[in-house]
């Protein structure tokens, strides 16, 4: 079981199962059997979803405010309240003087957690390869800065944010022995990586086992949205070699809500991607509400399902706690066969795709 320790000068009186009392909310009432079903990833232990927190802090693509920290909260606790333990974060996530925002609260919000199953948080973070990260001591560093940022004592998956091969094929090495130090420090309870193609992570899990460190994870974008030979090829892999794949942006930035049409595009930099992408969306976004229709279901639940379906470990961003709600209802029930087929044949006869992450490799 994850154990999630933290550092000495935090505060903690209460062991209690309740939520901070301040916060008007109340946990949800889901089925007793549904919070409980947990997954394994290297030695840790966690929910079949967790929550993305790029938003907490990202000022230019989601609009942060820090007026929002108290809603962030009662997302958090909401969502830990009802069986949720994996969180997933960056040093990165954060514009401008926010860098590091979304650990800041992250860690503010695990401290002033009050109930049992704070012990049970699992905390992914991922470290930027920045062009100043150019030896092992650096990327450490990078490590025990987000260990200060968080005030918590160990990570509970360490992640390489992206890989170097196609522009700084030498730092990559350093960068993976960064990784294995930061392991072997006890920094970090295991390690994954983020946007890395079949090539790069085959290389990475050999490079990793043959110094006695356990590749766990690996993040990929991965939706009905993004999903081809390279995301099919990954997960192959993944399954052969016991890493568990995770899948951000499994509601394409909010394409696969139903929630924005041609005429109602979100503000800022998204609406020009959902300008090119969503007139060419009609068959799938029909297929899933239909399905949704069909379940008593919501389009993003079906959409995050599909994930679950295909054996991932989805990560949507959460900010509000009308989405915690609704996401949470992504659990708890499998499409079938013949609907998965609907879906993946409604995506194939959709044009458009996201597009993907420049940082990806091959």
């Amino acid at each position: 079981m994850a154990c999630l320790t933290l550092k000495a000068t935090s505060y903690f009186t209460s062991s209690s199962e309740t939520s901070i009392p301040s916060l008007p909310f109340k946990t949800l009432k889901l089925p007793a059997f549904w919070p409980w079903q947990k997954l394994k990833v290297g030695p840790l232990i966690v929910s079949p979803m967790g929550f993305g927190t790029w938003a907490w802090g990202n000022q230019l693509l989601w609009g942060y405010q820090e007026s929002m920290d108290s809603e962030l909260q009662q997302v958090f606790n909401l969502a830990v309240d009802n069986g949720i333990n994996l969180f997933d974060t960056a040093d990165s996530y954060g514009t401008g003087r926010l860098n590091g925002k979304s650990e800041k609260l992250l860690g503010k919000f695990i401290r002033e957690f009050q109930g049992q199953r704070r012990k049970d948080i699992v905390i992914a973070t991922k470290f930027a390869a920045y062009p100043w990260r150019l030896t092992p001591g650096q990327f450490v560093n990078a490590c025990n800065a987000s260990l200060d940022r968080m005030q918590i004592e160990q990570i509970g998956i360490g992640q390489l944010h992206w890989s170097t091969a196609n522009y700084a094929p030498l730092q990559e090495r350093a960068l993976w022995d960064g990784l294995v130090a930061m392991y072997d420090k006890g920094l970090v309870q295991a390690v994954g990586v983020s946007n890395y193609g079949p090539k790069q992570l085959l290389k990475i899990y050999e490079y990793l086992k043959a110094r006695g460190v356990p590749l766990c994870s690996a993040q990929v974008q991965f939706s009905l949205l993004s999903v081809g030979e390279d995301q099919l090829e990954i997960k192959n892999i993944c399954d052969s070699l016991g890493i568990r794949m995770i899948a951000y942006s499994p509601l394409g930035l909010g394409m696969l809500t139903g929630k924005y049409s041609p005429s109602n595009l979100p503000s800022g930099p998204r609406g020009f991607l959902f300008k090119q992408i969503l007139p060419g969306l009609q068959p799938l976004l029909g297929s899933l509400k239909e399905i949704a229709q069909k379940r008593k279901k919501t389009v993003p639940q079906v959409a995050i399902n599909w994930c679950i379906s295909k054996g991932t470990i989805p990560i949507p961003g959460v900010k509000t706690v009308k989405q915690v709600e609704e996401n949470l209802g992504a659990l708890g029930w499998r499409l079938s066969s013949q609907e998965l087929l609907q879906l993946e044949n409604a995506a194939r006869e959709s044009p458009q795709k996201m597009i993907q992450n420049v940082f990806q490799t091959k």
